[in-house]
């Protein structure tokens, strides 16, 4: 299927009104002609988009790393700031989440340093 989809793509940019903007097809390029060349390309340059998450459950049950502030449950002084405590990947790119669980993290962070001193 991923052979027929360079394929399609190709036939798709070869008409107009696109053709007239392209002056070269990059990648994979003209010279992968043949099925195996087509697939041998894509072995060699695709990469996932895959963005792990959820290795440090939050919750209270006995399987949960961090409660909903993000504490280690069991240890002091300790958070976990990052992918790892989202129980899914989100539909969009991990980033923007995971800069908002840093902001939430860093203000409890200095919350609790203010209420130490």
């Amino acid at each position: 299927k991923t052979i027929e989809v360079v394929k399609w793509q190709r036939r798709i940019y070869e008409q107009e009104p696109i053709k007239q903007f392209l002056s070269e097809e990059t990648a994979p390029g003209r010279d992968k002609v043949s099925d195996e060349e087509i697939l041998e390309y894509i072995r060699e340059t695709a990469k996932t988009a895959y963005h792990p998450v959820g290795t440090c459950k939050m919750g209270y049950d006995r399987n949960a790393v961090v409660d909903d502030k993000l504490n280690v449950h069991g240890l002091k002084n300790l958070r976990v700031v990052d992918a790892s405590i989202m129980p899914l990947i989100p539909s969009a790119n991990t980033n923007a989440a995971t800069i908002m669980i840093a902001e939430r993290g860093a203000h409890w962070t200095l919350e609790k340093a203010r209420q130490q001193v």
